[in-house]
């Protein structure tokens, strides 16, 4: 009986071992935790087709949007762990451990990490018809009508939230925060005029800074930006805002238990995706920074993850903005 088990968990043992040796062996799903067309699809869509190329297999992107981008993460923590089925997440996967109080994961513990993918700057832009042409006349007019700025977001948690949460800090300026559900309303409202201003990522304000369609005061790197729409936008840093510094990351997630030898094939292909001159390309036109660094390593992407629930853990507790 003894060895019958023994044989039984050999056994067990070794198809494991041989289907992670043959992975993939059909489609891998990347969840990204927003609606279609937003930043993060945009991204996730990209990185499908170079990690494609280099698994050798299809990679489609599933949209599980609602509560945060939480839904589709929890989704992913709770689905088999056999490679097939990732997450792509941005800062969300640093700052909903201070936002929900009831949070279905813990981000640190529920995920074996893949790698980072990205850093993308914020753009402060507003509404076409804002008397105001740039960020010192910008500053002027939000002082003057304090408690009747209206500053739309994407969302509790969402890239835009974060960023406007921040810079209502730094300006000492409270204003009236309007959250959609998704990017894509936010911005139809900022572009119709029933907003007032809005701090997205780069990846969603590019066309409509280069359509002339919004108007753009800076942006939140350190550095100025080289993307073409960009180019001519200073950096809130320079404007009087010292050390502002907000970048959205994204990064790659499998569920936790996922054995070492699919999450050692998912991290070689994302790095060989990453190195794609047509990624890169199109990430760059967005003003996005494809991630060459130590971050590729699970293990440093994991530390960079919990230093960064430790950064936002402040700021949002200050705030005092949470979801139940």
């Amino acid at each position: 009986m003894k060895k019958s088990l023994v044989t039984l968990i050999a056994m067990s043992a070794a198809l494991a071992a041989g289907s992670a040796l043959a992975f993939p062996d059909k489609a891998v799903t990347i969840v990204v935790p927003f609606s279609a067309g937003g930043p993060t699809d945009k991204v996730a869509r990209d990185l499908a087709v170079a990690l494609g190329a280099q698994l050798k297999q299809t990679v489609v992107v599933e949209n599980v949007g609602g509560a945060g981008g939480t839904l589709g993460a929890t989704k992913v923590a709770k689905a088999a762990p056999d490679g097939y089925t990732l997450l792509l997440y941005h800062i969300g996967m640093a700052t909903s451990a201070s936002l929900y109080r009831n949070l279905p994961f813990k981000a640190t513990e529920d995920f074996e990490y893949l790698g980072m993918i990205n850093e993308v700057p914020m753009t402060l832009i507003g509404r076409p018809t804002l008397p105001a042409s740039n960020y010192a006349e910008l500053v002027k007019w939000l002082e003057a009508n304090k408690g009747k700025v209206n500053l739309a977001n994407a969302g509790l948690g969402a890239a835009s939230h974060l960023c406007g949460l921040l810079f209502q800090q730094s300006v000492k300026i409270d204003m009236t925060t309007v959250p959609y559900k998704g990017t894509a309303p936010a911005m139809t409202d900022l572009l119709g005029g029933q907003v007032d201003l809005m701090c997205d990522q780069t990846t969603n304000t590019v066309p409509q800074i280069a359509g002339g369609k919004v108007k753009a005061f800076a942006v939140t790197s350190m550095q100025p930006l080289t993307a073409p729409a960009l180019a001519n936008l200073p950096t809130l840093d320079s404007q009087g805002l010292k050390g502002f510094n907000v970048a959205i990351w994204h990064g790659l997630y499998a569920p936790k238990g996922t054995p070492a030898a699919v999450t050692g094939k998912l991290n070689e292909a994302l790095r060989a995706a990453l190195k794609d001159a047509d990624f890169i390309k199109k990430q760059e036109a967005l003003g996005a920074v494809v991630v060459t660094d130590g971050r590729l390593a699970p293990a440093e992407h994991k530390k960079f993850v919990a230093a960064e629930i430790d950064k936002w853990g402040v700021a949002i507790k200050a705030a005092g903005q949470y979801a139940d």
